[in-house]
């Protein structure tokens, strides 16, 4: 059985070129591949943010996903501080924000 010491959250925030190459799209679909809740948008700075919640593993691989990206993009960096729990079920993607 599992607990919730199980699951984690963490907010990301993802430096470098990652708006106008499929970086959204690209993280949502591998947020819904491995299961997790949450919601990833475009920050007005440049960055993409996303909030990831889920299985610890699952949440570690979206992280180091991040790290490389979809093809076109050139990540820099990438901060992953813990979070609370997504409000809703289920990866959505947000508005600008």
């Amino acid at each position: 059985m599992k607990t919730t010491s199980d699951r984690s959250g963490r907010l990301l925030r993802i430096h470098g070129l990652v708006q106008g190459v499929g970086y959204r799209n690209a993280l949502l679909a591998e947020a819904r591949r491995l299961g997790l809740d949450g919601w990833v948008r475009n920050r007005t700075d440049g960055t993409v943010e996303a909030l990831a919640e889920g299985p610890t593993t699952a949440v570690n691989t979206l992280i180091e996903w991040a790290r490389r990206g979809p093809p076109a993009a050139r990540v820099s960096g990438v901060d992953a501080i813990p979070a609370d729990s997504a409000a809703e079920p289920g990866f959505r993607r947000l508005p600008t924000a």
